[in-house]
């Protein structure tokens, strides 16, 4: 089987990775990891940060597109997964010129927290809906197309703690794009000196060569230096980390750790304007679906500060925190590599 991919996210590559597991005997054409196969273009040429940033490469993503959808007439379905800006624009062009097409999409986008009428083109242009979230099916009509498959991180964490740990280890992670990086690593060093006596972990994308760690990380002489964020989180006793998956690898491990985020104005003034939620941790957004009281802190922007920081890691209920982790993992059940691969080869 020839399956067209387009996963241009680093997060999406790494479920793609565990659902190739799966799968026996199919070929990936399109935009993935170069692990994975031969792809059109490396990863790094199309990350993006922002709105931003994205309309400076938009002609870049259209010639993009009319590649994929060319290659698409000798593949024998079409899987898509997160980055709906550029995905959907796709589905729509693949279900024009080829109407009896499968396209499967995994990792939805986020239509429950803004922009809800691309649950109407989701519908319209795919032919099943992969979700990862339990709650995800109550927004859409058509219950046939979107089903639960379970949640991709408890295929790939590994290990989860039994009990708190106290092993003086405090892992820092700021993130993976270089303004995430550059926004926090100063705060992060300041804070490394209000917590004495500790290890200090920096987690660093394996992706990155040491030219360019000397270059946007700035002094990391006091860190150590892990590639690996889920074995850093197990062994760690506490986290501090920037807003995205790995605060829910954490809450999923069950390390204690605070949310810290830093985005550019006039990306965080347009996400505020138009994304209507409480939180920003998926952890805590779970727990707000399960009617609970929120997991772990959130600081954005100008509360993003030392002293608030360290407020937070002296103060929480890390008991609390932990008994709370193994609950959120009984609510997303299972992983979700093996139910997808079985609705492909389907």
């Amino acid at each position: 089987m020839k399956i067209l991919v387009s996963a241009m996210e680093a997060s999406s590559n790494i479920h793609l990775k565990e659902l190739k597991k799966y799968l026996d005997d199919v070929e990936f054409v399109g935009v993935f990891d170069k692990e994975l196969g031969k792809p059109l273009y490396d990863l790094s040429s199309l990350a993006i940060m922002g709105f931003v940033d994205a309309l400076k490469k938009l002609r870049f993503f259209f010639r993009l597109r009319d590649e994929l959808v060319d290659l698409a007439k000798d593949c024998d379905k079409v899987l898509l997964l997160d980055s709906s800006g550029f995905n959907l624009p796709l589905a729509k062009k693949l279900r024009h010129i080829y109407p009896d097409k499968e396209i499967i999409y995994y990792i939805l986008p986020q239509a429950w927290a803004w922009k809800r009428k691309r649950v109407i083109a989701l519908e319209k242009y795919c032919t099943k809906l992969c979700s990862i979230l339990p709650f995800e099916s109550e927004i859409y009509n058509d219950k046939n197309k979107i089903r639960y498959v379970g949640h991709p991180l408890l295929d790939e964490i590994k290990n989860f703690k039994e009990n708190l740990t106290t092993s003086n280890k405090i892992v820092f992670m700021p993130g993976s794009r270089k303004t995430e990086i550059t926004n926090l690593m100063p705060i992060f060093r300041e804070l490394t000196k209000k917590i004495p006596e500790k290890e200090y972990i920096l987690v660093i994308p394996s992706k990155f060569d040491d030219e360019y760690i000397k270059k946007i990380y700035g002094d990391i002489k006091d860190f150590t230096i892990s590639k690996n964020s889920h074995e850093a989180l197990y062994q760690a006793e506490y986290a501090f980390i920037c807003s995205g998956t790995a605060t829910l690898e954490a809450a999923l491990i069950g390390t204690p750790f605070t949310l810290s985020y830093i985005a550019k104005k006039l990306d965080f003034f347009i996400g505020k304007t138009f994304v209507k939620l409480q939180f920003v941790g998926l952890a805590n957004i779970f727990f707000e679906k399960m009617k609970k009281s929120q997991l772990h802190s959130e600081f954005l922007q100008n509360d993003v500060t030392v002293n608030n920081l360290l407020n937070d890691y002296n103060n929480m209920n890390k008991e609390d925190f932990f008994n709370n982790s193994k609950l959120l993992r009984e609510y997303l059940k299972h992983g979700s590599s093996e139910n997808v691969a079985r609705i492909i080869k389907n």
